[in-house]
């Protein structure tokens, strides 16, 4: 939005969808220029333009005509007239379209049971078609008898066709004109296109005017036949079309002459896509050349006629071609001598009114449309596919979501119309489009208004649109002036060469300050020496997040000070868990506590590493003070009346932590080596409170009698395993003695036998 650089209402809503325009008198600030008025919605809010000041017109749609579709049984007594049967819903609606956004409506489409079909059987009557023409003689009740079936009112209508009445096309000398055939066949003259009968419910008609038919001779093999559908297309009131279904049925066992052939006859001029007829003959054939494909298309398309080629096997591929050209078009192969016409045109018909196509008419430059189908059995499709349903059986609903975007404003602004329609059906959806390009605040601007400087301009929407030749933002200014070195005196800041500090244009002698690529970023004041994003920064933040910058300074939100709002001025983060600010020991400065005594430190004061600790500093005042005992027992009334004592019988009675107040459990020796217990707490009046068991631990002295029992039983036993001991080792020697013994005297008794 800030990017379009709008210089009224009208060019910012064209700008995008989600663009507005304040129109609050005062809203610019100093050096801002017009075009600041358009922004995006959120940011209009956020620099203060109220709700109610905000120019921002939408798009909408209102439907004016919307009959339901037609419910109507085959055979129904009730017999509605066309024009009196809907298939298509809605009929005709507005849509108020902004540029960019897209106004969607549903359509409805229902093929209606019994309705009426007119259907022109367009023939070859070139000699080959000679057997078949036989066949088609009785066309017309056999096959009123078969379209019963589907509708109870159906007309029949047929036409013939041959060939250019010029060389190279036929021979032109007088007896060929006459009679093309060779031999004793009686032929009729050659001409291009004939009607023979009108669209008629009479199929006994169509038998007796067919039946006088004669076949006719040309001399090339490809016909005439695109002569023929063009004047059966636009000759509407001689063929007797109705507003129903349509249906041509061209019947040929040959190809097709097109654009650019007639020049072998010497013919030049476009097909001009006119009617010519005159008492039934198509006249202008030896003065027009044959019609495009392209041409074809358009004018079977706008006259809603549905085509089924029924050609010769021979010819498939070719009509095959040519269908994928032509919307709603089938192609069936003909038997040799059209025996098998009537079920060609059964299955044919089935085959076309199965498919829905929704084409549009030419639409406006700028505008898009886009299309989604919601079909048969849960199949949706978009883009090009959101165009058709296929598979459609007669009574058979289905829907389509169609979105229209403006994506520019016509030069003019007016209103234009488009049309919807599904290819080969008369009914369509009538679209008027209406483009919001202005505010409704212009119709509202006072022309040559005093506030625009002496009437230079017009007031709207809170600002001046200039008079042609007047700039600046009150129109102060001739476009004469805009250089003159004079007016750059204006944009100076004294006792500078900056013009407005570089940050902008001087425009009428006023600074227009530059726009910055990021559109949240914007230069302001008198010289554009102020700007939103060159404050004090912290946290990587401008102004910490907690306050806005203005001229390059933060203002900051309640509850935060300092150059970047960096510093809060909260307490809680310095609330001690006794319920002090920094336990009494310190300021609470930017949310952190800042110790007065330098041997506290912690979030809070609440550690000191030289001190000692409580229990070691109020055990001697608790010693003289319940047991009238210890260092301090004689100085126990001067030093020791700080805080509140209380005796309690055991341990258990001490208080437990849990409670409010803050609480040290202690546990020390006295001067005789006795251990005593108490609590220390301080509550949030800042009193301190003790709890002491009324009764020291103290160790009871050794029990003599059994030491010594012990120590002379030791002894006792030691003398006796020492003796253990020394009389094993004594019979250990004996034994090894004795042993000695009784082997020196077994060695004498050896000496003495020797």
């Amino acid at each position: 939005c800030i990017k379009a650089n709008a210089k009224s209402c009208g060019e910012c809503i064209q700008a995008g969808p989600n663009c507005g325009w304040c129109k609050k008198t005062d809203f610019l600030q100093e050096g801002e220029p017009t075009s600041a008025r358009c922004d995006d919605l959120a940011a209009l809010k956020s620099k203060g333009c109220p709700v109610e000041d905000i120019e921002n017109p939408r798009g909408s749609k209102q439907v004016l005509e919307d009959r339901e579709v037609t419910n109507r049984k085959i055979g129904a007594a009730e017999k509605l007239k066309p024009e009196a049967i809907t298939q298509i819903q809605p009929q005709k609606l507005v849509l108020k379209l902004r540029v960019g956004e897209p106004q969607t409506f549903s359509l409805k489409f229902k093929r209606a049971e019994d309705y009426p079909i007119d259907l022109y059987y367009l023939m070859d009557l070139s000699y080959s078609m000679k057997d078949d023409l036989e066949n088609v003689k009785s066309l017309g009740t056999a096959l009123m008898l078969e379209m019963e079936k589907i509708t109870s009112d159906f007309r029949i209508g047929f036409g013939s066709f041959v060939e250019k009445t010029v060389m190279p096309y036929i021979s032109t000398t007088p007896a060929k004109l006459r009679n093309p055939c060779t031999g004793d066949q009686n032929c009729t003259s050659p001409f291009s296109y004939k009607n023979v009968l009108s669209l008629t419910s009479e199929g006994n008609k169509f038998n007796e005017l067919v039946g006088k038919q004669h076949i006719s001779g040309n001399l090339d093999s490809p016909e005439g036949g695109f002569d023929a559908i063009m004047q059966v297309a636009v000759c509407g009131e001689q063929i007797g079309w109705r507003n129903v279904t349509r249906l041509l049925v061209f019947s040929t066992d040959a190809g097709f002459h097109f654009a650019g052939d007639g020049k072998l006859g010497g013919i030049v001029l476009p097909n001009d896509g006119k009617c010519h007829l005159e008492n039934n003959m198509y006249t202008m054939s030896h003065y027009y050349d044959y019609p495009s494909i392209a041409h074809l298309v358009q004018k079977l398309s706008e006259n809603n006629i549905q085509t089924i080629f029924a050609v010769t096997e021979e010819f498939q591929a070719v009509y095959k071609e040519l269908k994928n050209l032509i919307p709603k078009s089938a192609v069936g192969t003909l038997s040799s001598n059209s025996s098998n016409v009537i079920q060609l045109i059964i299955d044919a018909y089935n085959s076309l009114s199965s498919e829905v196509i929704l084409e549009n008419s030419k639409l406006p430059k700028g505008v898009t449309i886009s299309y989604k189908s919601f079909c048969k059995n849960g199949v949706n499709d978009t883009q090009e596919d959101g165009r058709k349903c296929s598979n459609i059986s007669i009574g058979d609903e289905v829907k389509f979501e169609i979105n229209v975007t403006a994506n520019e404003c016509p030069k003019k602004g007016q209103n234009e119309t488009i049309k919807i329609k599904p290819l080969g059906f008369t009914e369509e959806v009538e679209i008027n489009l209406q483009f919001i390009c202005e505010c409704q605040c212009q119709s509202e601007g006072e022309p040559n208004s005093p506030a625009c400087h002496e009437g230079n301009g017009t007031f709207e929407c809170g600002a001046c649109r200039c008079n042609e030749g007047r700039i600046g933002r009150l129109c102060e200014c001739s476009t004469d002036e805009v250089n003159s070195e004079d007016m750059d005196a204006y944009c100076r800041r004294e006792n500078s060469t900056e013009i407005c500090s570089n940050n902008g244009e001087c425009i009428c002698g006023q600074c227009v300050c530059k726009k910055r690529e990021n559109t949240n970023e914007v230069y302001s004041g008198k010289y554009c020496e102020c700007d939103n994003f060159n404050c004090d920064r912290s946290n990587g933040l401008i102004c910490g997040g907690n306050g806005i910058c203005k001229c390059r300074v933060c203002e900051c939100f309640p509850n935060f000070t300092g150059s970047a709002c960096d510093c809060s001025l909260d307490t809680f983060p310095c609330m001690a868990s006794n319920g002090q600010i920094c336990n009494g020991r310190g300021t609470c400065e930017c949310g952190t506590c800042n110790c007065t005594d330098p041997k506290f430190q912690g979030p809070t004061c609440e550690m000191c590493q030289t001190c000692l600790g409580v229990c070691a500093e109020h055990k001697d005042c608790v010693q003289c003070r319940a047991f009238d005992k210890g260092e301090k027992k004689e100085t126990c009334s001067q030093e020791c009346m700080h805080f509140n004592m209380t005796r309690v019988e055991s341990r258990d009675k001490l208080p437990q932590p849990g409670q409010p107040d803050p609480l040290s459990h202690c546990k020390e020796k006295d001067v005789d080596d006795c251990w005593f217990y108490f609590t220390y707490s301080v509550n949030s009046n800042g009193e301190a409170n003790v709890h002491v068991v009324e009764t020291p631990e103290c160790p009871s002295g050794p029990d003599i009698i059994p030491i010594v029992a012990g120590v002379v039983a030791g002894i006792v036993l030691i003398g006796l395993a020492l003796l253990l001991i020394w009389k094993l080792l004594m019979i250990i020697h004996d034994r090894r003695e004795f042993a000695k013994f009784e082997k020196e005297k077994m060695n004498a008794k050896w000496d003495t036998v020797s």
